[in-house]
């Protein structure tokens, strides 16, 4: 369970069962390109520990349309937080991205991607361990495929990392969106303990690091 957010997990799950929840099923390779307002969009998936703290650091990107979290990679269809955090259905917790290719690229993405959390740890963020907390890319297309397995290939042979890259580079599949309480949840709980020790730092690296890339609101 999450640093200090386990009591807190056991009430939200009293409260809210996941089970009664609408789980919503998107096949990601029919939405993959778009046009909205004469702007080509694009689709990019990726895990990289708790969702809720993948949503809150791309968010306020610019060209970042919206950031949806969800579950992606598992063997059961229409699968329940509760049933995901098992640990037992294969699925990672993981963020759909819909941007504007034309103000943001999926190198740019890969590159918020890498900073924001270590790649180099198996199952596990922190203390959240797992396989549903696995570093993962869902690549859309062959080009997607190419740049993030180039990608990885370039930080290991630089020795970015202390250790290996374990990331893994995968095909996506069936996208499902989770239950509505983990949508924006860094946004609406911000004064919460998980969002304060865990969360809040890592945004506060990538606007740090990226801050030329953020929304000018910001």
């Amino acid at each position: 369970m999450r640093l200090m957010f386990s009591l807190f997990c056991i009430f939200v799950t009293g409260l809210m069962s996941c089970n009664s929840e609408q789980t919503v099923q998107i096949d990601s390779k029919k939405i993959n390109l778009e046009k909205t307002d004469n702007n080509m969009t694009d689709t990019a998936t990726f895990g990289a520990g708790c969702f809720w703290c993948v949503e809150a650091v791309f968010q306020d990107l610019n060209g970042v349309l919206s950031v949806t979290s969800g579950y992606e990679g598992g063997k059961i269809s229409k699968p329940t937080y509760k049933e995901v955090c098992s640990g037992l259905t294969g699925h990672a917790e993981v963020v759909q991205i819909v941007y504007d290719s034309s103000k943001i690229s999926f190198k740019e993405l890969l590159e918020v991607f890498w900073q924001t959390h270590d790649p180099t740890t198996l199952n596990r963020q922190g203390n959240d361990a797992g396989t549903q907390y696995r570093s993962v890319v869902f690549y859309h297309n062959d080009q997607q495929k190419q740049l993030a397995e180039k990608y990885k290939i370039d930080l290991n042979a630089a020795g970015a990392f202390d250790k290996p890259i374990v990331t893994e580079i995968s095909p996506s599949s069936v996208f499902y969106k989770a239950e509505d309480y983990h949508q924006e949840y860094y946004n609406l709980n911000g004064s919460q303990p998980y969002c304060t020790f865990v969360i809040k730092p890592k945004v506060d690296k990538m606007k740090k690091v990226f801050g030329s890339k953020l929304n000018i609101k910001n």
